[in-house]
């Protein structure tokens, strides 16, 4: 069984002139906790947007768990344990926490066109729901409205959606995005907190948030990859500090970071 739980070769998408992504070769560890950080602009959000399929890549290979699935439509992937979030959250507000679950359940299942059936005769399908909402400190909101959620709760729920899909891999596309700083700390406990056999790979400005959670970071600029490496090799790096971290870039200093 491959170590890799994903991993990309010499893979780039050109829109036109403009080469958005190149040659970027990367490599995701079964387990890992893996950051992609770079400047507004790097690529980032276009590279996550190639490994879940909603981009095809114009040059390169993309393998999951040893398999190639560089042609493979977005569904196929998600249905194969390749789950992500979205920088601005994709939820329903009229619903609540616990449906909204239920709902990403019965869709896992084959049932989303017609879960208004079976969804409240089916226990099993509720008490998995409830065990995800509990997984992710959020068994107390059930009931809530997400409308009526504060926005760190509203980006757990949208993890909680990710998870029912029972995901191998889970792609984190700026998590903590618009969430308080006394909220963005919890969400990325919770996160810390997945079983060890799911993969992520998030994207994240927050460097505090990077050096205290990430075991290994990829540093994307201008649509390559300038170098990987433990936190603390990241942070004491001086191109990554000058191209992106900076001298003073919050408060982050080299022997702060792990690894």
């Amino acid at each position: 069984m491959s170590t890799l739980a994903l991993e990309t070769q010499g893979l780039g998408i050109r829109f036109g002139a403009f080469q958005a992504v190149a040659e970027v070769n990367l490599q995701l560890q079964v387990g890992a906790r893996q950051a992609l950080i770079g400047p507004n602009g790097a690529g980032k959000t276009t590279l996550i947007n190639l490994l879940t399929g909603v981009y095809k890549p114009t040059a390169g290979s993309i393998r999951m768990n040893g398999q190639d699935i560089t042609v493979h439509a977005a569904d196929r992937r998600a249905r194969n344990g390749l789950a992500r979030t979205f920088q601005i959250n994709q939820l329903f507000p009229s619903l609540t926490p616990l449906l909204s679950v239920v709902l990403a359940i019965h869709e896992r299942e084959g049932q989303g066109a017609t879960w208004w059936r079976p969804y409240q005769r089916s226990t099993a399908c509720f008490d998995e729901a409830h065990a995800l909402l509990k997984r992710l400190r959020l068994d107390a909101l059930a009931q809530v409205p997400v409308a009526e959620l504060a926005y760190g709760k509203q980006r757990l729920l949208e993890i909680a959606l990710a998870l029912a899909a029972r995901p191998r891999i889970l792609l984190l596309d700026e998590p903590a995005a618009g969430v308080p700083e006394d909220e963005s700390g919890e969400l990325f406990d919770v996160i810390g907190e997945l079983p060890s056999d799911i993969s992520v790979l998030f994207i994240e400005h927050d460097m505090k948030l990077v050096f205290r959670f990430a075991q290994r970071i990829s540093v994307l600029v201008a649509g390559r990859i300038l170098t990987e490496g433990a936190p603390r090799d990241i942070a004491h790096d001086p191109r990554v500090r000058e191209v992106y971290l900076g001298s003073t870039h919050v408060g982050i200093h080299p022997e702060t970071a792990h690894g």
